[in-house]
């Protein structure tokens, strides 16, 4: 069983419209919860680690296809408390165990499975729905065992095409963090020297 506050506190990097950014920062208001059914960490708040400019590019991403206007980044200071460390091998057991359950729940409703779709050329999935709902299943089963819930969730995302020939390493590979619980962002930080022209 894991225990909290294994992990030290991580620098990590949100993308976000620079409005949000300024509501953050003048109004000291916290970042919403991040609710798609495909997010694949489950719900909550998405951070990239130590890689501010994998966040902006995501930013950039969703102002070319018209979701924010001005993409900007936001640093946090977050420690991890009780975390679903996705990289531990002792959390697949969980894991596993709560896909188990929502697999005979949907069988008993007679309802198809959530599943993972829309590949990218690299074999990517974009869209981790049934990844989310196991990830969700599993806060649910803590919540119902009266368990203590995760503060937040730690996963490595394997992306892109081959670094060079051969490889197994990615190109936008990243270590991704998602906050459920607010009071595990100690401070949200301005990051400098980021140019958003860098990636229009």
């Amino acid at each position: 069983m894991r225990q909290p506050y294994t992990i030290g506190p991580v620098l990590a990097y949100h993308g976000c419209d620079r409005a949000v950014a300024s509501n953050v920062f003048e109004n000291e208001a916290n970042l919403v919860l991040s609710e798609n059914p495909y997010d694949w960490l489950g719900s909550g708040i998405y951070f990239w680690v130590d890689s501010p400019i994998r966040a902006l590019s995501w930013a950039v991403e969703k102002k070319n296809r018209g979701e924010i206007k001005k993409p900007y980044v936001i640093g946090a200071y977050i420690t991890l408390g009780n975390c679903l460390n996705l990289t531990d091998i002792d959390t697949a057991r969980e894991v596993k165990d709560a896909y188990s359950v929502m697999k005979e729940a949907y069988k008993f409703l007679d309802k198809p499975m959530p599943v993972n779709s829309r590949k990218t050329p690299d074999g990517t999935h974009i869209f981790r729905d049934l990844d989310c709902a196991v990830i969700e299943t599993l806060h649910q089963m803590r919540e119902d065992e009266g368990r203590i819930p995760y503060d937040t969730v730690l996963g490595v995302f394997e992306e892109g095409g081959e670094l060079f020939d051969g490889s197994a390493l990615r190109e936008k590979s990243h270590i991704q963090i998602v906050v459920r619980n607010h009071s595990a962002i100690i401070a949200y930080l301005p990051v400098r020297n980021i140019d958003p022209a860098e990636f229009s």
